[in-house]
């Protein structure tokens, strides 16, 4: 993992300066544990886990599932590899942006969207216990049982990297989508 020493700015798209000195950022942390690197297998079979769960899925609501899921899990190194991602994918920053309010913004997405993101927010943190009906049933509606099951999948596989992510505090900013990696 790469950090930035203390008091040095970011790259110059990290914020606005609003004239010519740079701004002071709080110090980068370090990560607590390399986590992929000392596990690999848990790591090829996560990678498998993402290759099954996009076969159905158009690469934008792919990423859109995986940005609103890290935004409710407080994982901010995934909410960085996914909105560069989604950029690269073709999304536009203002649907990026207004998705943390998507209830609010909803004009934004389409109905196919909004049961996918529903679903996701249900899935994700499950305070009642169980996936609401309506919920499931909405999404049931714009999605064929194929696309809904690797809805399903994405759900539940950016969990289980949000939680890897969280915990091993991965740090975020330093993700190239895969267009850029090319």
């Amino acid at each position: 993992m790469t950090t930035t020493a203390p008091n040095t700015a970011l790259p110059s798209d990290a914020g606005d300066t609003q004239g010519t000195e740079q701004p002071v950022y709080a110090p980068e942390h370090k990560a607590r544990l390399a986590f992929i690197q000392l596990h690999p297998d848990f790591y090829q079979a996560m990678a498998g886990l993402e290759r099954a769960n996009a076969k159905h899925l158009d690469p934008t609501l792919y990423e859109l599932i995986k940005i609103r899921a890290s935004q409710i899990n407080h994982c901010a190194f995934c909410v960085d590899m996914h909105s560069k991602e989604a950029l690269a994918a073709g999304e536009t920053t203002q649907r990026i942006i207004q998705l943390s309010a998507w209830q609010e913004a909803r004009h934004f997405y389409t109905e196919r969207e909004l049961a996918a993101l529903a679903l996701t927010e249900a899935v994700t943190v499950l305070t009642d216990g169980f996936v609401p009906d309506d919920v499931y049933e909405e999404a049931a509606r714009h999605f064929d049982e194929t696309e809904l099951a690797h809805v399903i999948g994405a759900i539940t596989t950016i969990n289980a990297w949000n939680r890897i992510a969280v915990t091993t505090r991965m740090v975020p900013g330093h993700h190239k989508p895969r267009a850029a990696q090319r």
